[in-house]
């Protein structure tokens, strides 16, 4: 199964008020595994960028003149996410945008069926909890140190992370050998990825530890926990 991490930066929030996509990241995973495959472009939005927008990325109008312009490489983005999943934080926010940009070169839109919201995902599973992409890496201790300012690419990467980690936890080896990243790519054979180098940690604190000690005390000489314990 093969599924596209997606993010876009833009000048603003709404395209029918003539804002425009300045950047996109994207990330491919292949049965829930990257495969070290991505795309990343930016974007010559043909305005000026609004000092808001300029301070969430740091993308500004001198960087971006040189640029291609969408309907330059409209083709090869969608040639990259194929008919796959778009895993995407708030992903109406970027199909929205990515729609527009379609329509205004000729091209169908993509469906809307077509995205996983992560954002949508973590307030199910974490309801009243903060769900922003910070605060999912702080709730699963994933390093977002380098995200000092929004990035596409930098933030598909990290949001590869947290989906993993929303719909059950990392896969046993999340850096893949390249070996096993190009059997990936061709998407053929069945493969299992190699255990780790080195185990993770354990998540569990002290005083977690302890109280998990205390309780299986509690179940008697009996209990099925005694054995691993």
């Amino acid at each position: 199964m093969r599924e596209i991490v997606l993010d876009t930066e833009t000048t603003g929030f709404e395209p029918d008020q003539g804002d425009r996509i300045v950047e996109i990241g994207a990330v491919e995973l292949f049965n829930h595994m990257p495969t070290t495959r991505t795309y990343h472009q930016y974007i010559n939005p043909e305005r000026s960028m609004p000092q808001s927008a300029f301070e969430v990325h740091g993308l500004g109008d001198e960087f971006l003149k040189d640029k291609p312009v969408f309907a330059d490489i409209v083709d090869d983005f969608l040639e990259f996410i194929g008919d796959a999943k778009l895993v995407i934080h708030n992903a109406s926010f970027d199909m929205k945008f990515i729609n527009a940009e379609l329509g205004w070169v000729k091209k169908p839109p993509l469906p809307m069926n077509q995205a996983i919201d992560t954002l949508a995902i973590a307030r199910g599973k974490f309801p009243g909890s903060p769900a922003s992409l910070d605060a999912l890496c702080r709730r699963f201790n994933i390093d977002n140190s380098a995200r000092t300012l929004h990035g596409a690419l930098l933030d598909s990467e990290i949001l590869a992370e947290v989906y993993l980690e929303l719909i059950g936890g990392r896969q046993p080896d999340f850096a893949l050998s390249v070996a096993t990243a190009n059997k990936g790519q061709n998407h053929q054979g069945d493969w299992k990825p190699a255990p780790r180098a080195m185990p993770l940690k354990s998540r569990l604190n002290d005083q977690e530890k302890s109280a998990h000690t205390e309780f299986v005390k509690k179940l008697g000489d009996g209990a099925l926990w005694k054995k691993y314990s």
